[in-house]
């Protein structure tokens, strides 16, 4: 009895200094928060940064489809002299190939030099389209690990305030700034990250498309000076 009644407040004690020790686990968003300020804009530019590699991709993706018969079927029309269906053809495929050989049908009848100059000015054009906010991709690239930087400097002051105000370095006194010195360090290199693949990726997409443009304009110009 004596033994059982020496264990009883061993165990309590025991059971009452793992609860003292258990540390409280901290979620994302509350990771986030202790940021501060600097992650409002960083998640600004990850906003924004997201909508144009989507909607970049979404339309690129789309214009670059052109159908495998589409330039046989427009030789085989011009060659016939068929030019109104030649220009339905065109007007039929929502692609910048399509919009710039349209272009150079319209021109039929003038000068070759002419009919090259108006499909390359479309093409330049098409290709500018397509780019449309691609640059500020490279600008957010840019900026967000700079951001940052910023927070890790405002995490290294904090830190020094802190020493400073309890006259003692402990874990508590530097804890707040280096969370706000790792995690928007980390967040500013992510977004940093995803923008410059992001704005690599859509160039890579763009060049296809404009080898794409550049190979079919030279088969439209080339059956010209083959029928002139």
């Amino acid at each position: 009895m004596y033994h059982i009644l020496l264990q009883i407040p061993t165990t309590v004690a025991t059971d009452s200094t793992t609860a003292a020790v258990t540390p409280d686990s901290l979620s994302m968003l509350d990771l986030i928060f202790k940021g501060g300020w600097v992650m409002i804009p960083i998640f600004i530019l990850a906003f924004l940064a997201l909508y144009i590699i989507i909607e970049r991709l979404v339309t690129i993706t789309k214009f670059s489809k052109v159908p495998s018969d589409f330039m046989p079927k427009v030789k085989e029309l011009i060659l016939k002299g068929d030019i109104g269906n030649a220009k339905l053809l065109c007007a039929q495929v929502s692609s910048p190939v399509a919009r710039m050989i349209e272009k150079g049908i319209a021109r039929l009848g003038r000068p070759l030099k002419d009919i090259e100059s108006a499909v390359e000015n479309t093409g330049r054009i098409e290709v500018l389209k397509l780019e449309k906010n691609i640059n500020i991709l490279g600008i957010v690239a840019g900026i967000a690990p700079m951001l940052g930087f910023v927070g890790t400097i405002m995490g290294m002051i904090s830190i020094f305030m802190n020493i400073a105000i309890e006259n003692n370095i402990s874990y508590g006194a530097i804890a707040e700034g280096m969370y706000k010195k790792m995690i928007t360090s980390a967040a500013g290199l992510i977004v940093g990250i995803i923008s410059h693949i992001g704005y690599h990726y859509l160039n890579l997409l763009i060049e296809r498309i404009v080898y794409k443009m550049e190979s079919n304009a030279m088969e439209f110009v080339d059956l010209l000076q083959e029928n002139k």
